[in-house]
């Protein structure tokens, strides 16, 4: 009887229900993520021992702190493909990008110039964690003129939002989708962070969830959450996209 009424708070880790995975970092030599293919094939090694079936690699373009463009990114996913391959990982592979929400990227809009999409319509757009963007509304006004689907990565991680909920549902109602970290989740980037990513979720604004994956310590905190049954209390009543990427 009294077996019957224990809940392990540690059970097997399966996160085949997410299906693909949106934000990463682990390209090689792109940006703050990976360094090397060594390193990058040992964190899509991880993924598929996760139940993740895709990785939607999306490395920053940041102008004058990660000078990425489409070229840069698609030469090297080219080749992190072809290493998958040799090193037998069935985990599919595409390549977008996190588009910083700046002059910069206003310039790509103003000029329509083609963006790097996840499942060819959505763009993963994000701001500083300093202040908020001036052209961010701008930038998801001119996205969905566009054709284009914005994703505000991390919205969770925006300070500047925690104690301006209507400026959430502003950017939701102009045709943003919320993607939430899973290390936000757990607590890694500290309680407030958390509370807000989990008032975003319990409100059902939240469509899509990402691991942000950059390094090891990354890879560490998101195997030990994900084998808590707070995860899975969690997620398992969210109505997420994810798996609609595969």
């Amino acid at each position: 009887m009294f077996k019957s009424l224990f809940r392990p708070a540690r059970i097997e880790r399966d996160l085949s229900f997410i299906g693909a995975d949106m934000h990463s970092h682990m390209l090689p030599g792109l940006d703050d993520g990976a360094v090397t293919m060594e390193e990058s094939l040992g964190f899509f090694r991880l993924m598929q021992d996760w139940g993740y079936q895709k990785c939607i690699a999306t490395p920053h373009i940041f102008k004058g702190v990660h000078n990425n463009s489409p070229e840069t990114i698609l030469a090297v996913y080219e080749k992190v493909k072809a290493a998958l391959q040799e090193a037998d990982l069935r985990i599919q592979l595409e390549a977008a990008a996190e588009y910083m929400v700046d002059e910069s990227f206003m310039e790509l809009l103003q000029q329509q110039q083609p963006l790097l999409t996840i499942g060819g319509k959505y763009v993963l757009i994000e701001m500083s964690y300093a202040a908020p963007s001036p052209f961010i509304e701008s930038a998801v006004f001119q996205l969905n003129i566009q054709g284009y689907k914005p994703i505000l990565a991390h919205p969770e991680r925006y300070g500047f939002y925690h104690f301006n909920f209507p400026q959430y549902e502003r950017l939701l109602e102009m045709g943003c989708v919320f993607q939430v970290n899973l290390l936000s989740l757990s607590g890694y980037y500290g309680p407030e962070v958390k509370k807000t990513a989990l008032k975003l979720i319990r409100a059902g604004k939240v469509q899509l969830i990402g691991t942000d994956l950059h390094h090891y310590n990354h890879a560490d905190a998101i195997k030990q959450f994900t084998v808590t049954r707070e995860f899975y209390e969690i997620t398992r009543n969210m109505q997420l996209l994810n798996s609609s990427l595969l």
